[in-house]
């Protein structure tokens, strides 16, 4: 497992780069329409699929923000529903897991 610092860092440059695609998303998605109604079609197709690139992108930064903020607050790596530790390896999987493996499979995740 890493030092607190280096898993700090490496959410924080995750943050960064999904903040990055959300304005890229938005971005594209403020871009005016093509005068043809079947490059429109195609167009609107595109944002529903930028749209849910950009709600996958905002939740993981949720959870991001809140795996710095228990880092930041001492409790990051402790399960949030019994307290136990969260192993190393699903923190490596999953930095911002906020559930030990056996709360997890309790919740139905």
């Amino acid at each position: 497992m890493h030092d607190l610092t280096e898993i700090r860092a490496d959410l924080v440059a995750r943050l960064d780069r999904l903040a990055a695609l959300v304005e890229r998303v938005e971005s594209e998605q403020r871009a005016p329409l093509d005068d043809d109604s079947a490059e429109q079609a195609v167009e609107r197709e595109d944002d529903e699929a930028l749209g849910a690139q950009q709600r996958a992108a905002d939740a993981e930064m949720k959870a991001i923000r809140h795996a710095i903020a228990r880092l930041d607050g001492g409790h990051y790596g402790i399960c949030t529903s019994c307290g136990t530790p969260i192993d190393a390896a699903r923190l490596e999987a999953l930095p911002a897991a906020t559930h030990c493996i056996a709360c997890e499979r309790e919740r139905g995740g």
